[in-house]
């Protein structure tokens, strides 16, 4: 198969460079490295080949499929040497004057015909390629590192990209074996657009004091079905990289709250604490591995007391279930009894505001996460009040941890850890799909293949259900008067009518 850029120069050999150097070569393309600093781009032709090497000895490419992607591979002494190329794809410095003037050069260079693609992440294409002359052949072309195992790339139209241009970025795209997605031209795109939720409200779950680093970590990962917890995620990234991406988008929407940014954050990123390549993050890190504190067990009581469930409880029938099972006594009266541990379960409310609503003994008052089934968890969270008894969360605690599933006990905060987090990140994507800056289709494959969520965002939203998403944003804004909690348009619209979060207006 004939690749659709027959020629395709790599201005930029750092990681990102190679990477999309050493796809290009596979897919079938004549490739020119080019590289300001002296040196470099030999230097990744040389590491290019060693991969290649590495693939062979693996069994995942030929000795004949190495000589050819090598014969693709020339170095550059100069920017004019680019003069060939049909696709020129920069991955440089993430500033736009250093980008802008790299652009005005090579569209000097080359044909009338080449397509000019910008691999920024953060950067808007528009502004990148306003001053062009032919800004119809310009787009953004944004791949994730390491660009070989991430296996997605957004395509981004600027105001004046030609859709040609869009096509065949995204056909060649599937010539690399990666899934294109397209994306308006807005910041932070698609995947670190509806990536903001996940880290800025684990930031202030823990800015509260709710739980600590490790345990919120823990309940999203357990609860949720997360690969990484929020803080071991930005130990990965370091914060040098994703503090910053955090105070850009959120400048560039003009402080939206959705995604206001942390003092926690920007005050670690000054004391260069920013994460695992440090030794020193969220985590303590020894030889690599993170330091992370024992869960804590489950404390011994001598007798449960009975157990009277609020009326109002998220999944009333299903918690009666689940206490049965564990053997609790049962109170179904129509008021506790004066020695009854109180459970509530609330979508988006406080246990506070649940026990002052119904007139509750705050005392023996305890929430339960019931925003899943029981069944779809691997951890159960319970909820204290600041008037909570010791002995009363003590026997929650040792109730509901009596199968042997684990128990994290977490502070009082308006919908726990997973639910606040889960519909932020779920109202952030919906408000996307209102933007119309992708289809609800790409949102979901870019989040699920760059970011590596157990599932979309929008695909997450219907498992919950939008009704139960727009009770716990709704609660959320009534707890902290919080603008950030606001529902979308799309999230609210198909809530009432009971339709999925992919749905579409014909």
């Amino acid at each position: 198969m004939q690749a659709i850029f027959e020629t395709a120069g790599i201005v930029g050999t750092g990681a990102m460079g190679r990477g999309i150097a050493q796809m290009a070569a596979q897919a079938g393309s004549r490739v020119v490295l080019f590289d300001v600093q002296p040196g470099a781009a030999e230097a990744a032709r040389s590491a290019l080949h060693a991969t290649w090497q590495k693939l062979v000895e693996k069994g995942k490419m030929d000795a004949a499929g190495l000589q050819a992607c090598v014969d693709r591979l020339t170095v550059a002494d100069s920017l004019s040497a680019l003069a060939p190329c049909t696709l020129v794809v920069e991955a440089i410095v993430e500033k736009l004057d250093v980008k802008q003037r790299l652009f005005r050069e090579l569209e000097a260079i080359v044909s009338t015909q080449t397509v000019l693609a910008t691999n920024t992440s953060s950067l808007s294409v528009t502004a990148i390629g306003a001053g062009l002359s032919r800004p119809e052949q310009f787009a953004g072309y944004h791949f994730f590192n390491p660009v070989p195992l991430m296996k997605v790339v957004e395509v981004i139209a600027g105001l004046k990209t030609g859709p040609v241009v869009c096509k065949q970025l995204s056909d060649y795209a599937r010539q690399f074996g990666h899934t294109p997605v397209s994306a308006q031209d807005t910041p932070g795109f698609i995947v670190n657009h509806a990536g903001r939720g996940y880290g800025t409200e684990a930031l202030r779950v823990v800015g509260e004091r709710v739980a600590d680093f490790a345990t919120i970590d823990r309940i999203l990962k357990d609860q949720m079905g997360f690969k990484l917890g929020p803080f071991e995620l930005m130990d990965l990234t370091a914060l040098d990289v994703s503090h910053p991406v955090m105070e850009s988008i959120y400048h560039q929407y003009f402080e939206e709250p959705r995604y206001r940014p942390s003092v926690i954050t920007a005050q670690r990123l000054a004391g260069g604490v920013v994460g695992k390549k440090v030794g020193a993050g969220f985590y303590a890190y020894q030889e690599g591995v993170a330091q992370v504190p024992a869960d804590p067990p489950a404390p011994e009581v001598a007798a449960l007391p009975p157990v009277w469930v609020s009326p109002k409880a998220a999944r009333r029938p299903e918690i009666y279930q689940l206490l049965k099972a564990l053997g609790a006594s049962i109170e179904t009266g129509a008021a506790p009894s004066e020695s009854a541990l109180i459970l509530v379960a609330p979508l988006g409310l406080d246990v506070t505001t649940i026990a002052a609503v119904e007139r509750l003994d705050a005392t023996r008052t305890v929430g339960l996460d019931m925003m899943l089934e029981d069944g779809a968890t691997k951890r159960r969270v319970l909820a204290t009040n600041p008037a909570t008894r010791l002995d009363m969360r003590d026997a929650a605690h040792a109730l509901f941890a009596l199968d042997g599933k684990p128990v994290s006990v977490v502070r009082d905060s308006g919908g726990f850890v997973s639910q606040r987090v889960v519909a932020t990140i779920v109202n952030i994507a919906a408000d996307m799909c209102q933007q119309g800056i992708c289809t609800p289709a790409d949102l979901d494959v870019a989040v699920t293949l760059g970011l590596g969520y157990p599932m979309g965002p929008l695909a997450m939203g219907d498992r919950i259900g939008p009704t139960n998403l727009l009770e716990i944003l709704f609660n959320l804004q009534t707890v902290y008067g919080d603008p950030r909690y606001r529902p979308s348009p799309w999230l609210r619209r198909r809530g009432a009518l009971g339709l999925s979060l992919t749905h579409e207006e014909i």
